[in-house]
């Protein structure tokens, strides 16, 4: 279950590496070599139009952005809150029948049980906040992967700590 733990959280920043990677985001330029050699002759060249200002073109409609408290976000956030309740009950109860905390991270709160409580919270607002994140920055797909890849992981734990009392 903890070593889940510890994969996801690796993986989380794995992901929120690639997403902000400089690389393949530079504006491109054009290139004058790639212009065709007679339109760069003077005798084919014309006096510019004047310039005139239209507000009208000169705005830009953007479209709509989605909502980040939509339905399919909504629910994958309550599954999200839903499976790392899970996942504190059953490792709560491992604790107490003599059980051990994998993850080392984890085993730090792991004296009390509110203590468990406030580490599966600040996950689940984790996963909320990366996908806000990810919401601003117009990663959508990746906004509700980290939902998903949360309850599949969480799941996971949740069915090792079940399989191995």
């Amino acid at each position: 279950m903890q070593i889940i733990r510890l994969q996801f959280k690796l993986t989380c920043l794995a992901v929120l590496l690639i997403a902000f990677c400089p690389l393949g985001r530079s504006q491109q330029q054009v290139s004058y070599a790639l212009l065709q050699p007679e339109t760069l002759q003077p005798e084919t060249l014309q006096p510019a139009a004047p310039l005139t200002f239209t507000p009208a073109a000169t705005t830009k409609q953007w479209p709509e952005h989605p909502k980040f408290w939509d339905r399919e976000n909504t629910f994958l956030f309550a599954a999200v809150a839903a499976v790392n309740t899970a996942d504190f009950v059953v490792t709560r109860d491992n604790l107490r029948s003599g059980g051990r905390e994998l993850n080392p991270v984890t085993r730090v709160f792991t004296s009390s049980t509110p203590m468990l409580a406030l580490n599966f919270a600040g996950e689940t607002a984790g996963v909320v906040s990366i996908s806000y994140l990810f919401h601003k920055t117009g990663h959508h797909k990746l906004e509700r992967a980290v939902s998903m890849f949360t309850i599949s992981a969480s799941g996971a734990a949740v069915t090792y700590d079940l399989s191995h009392r």
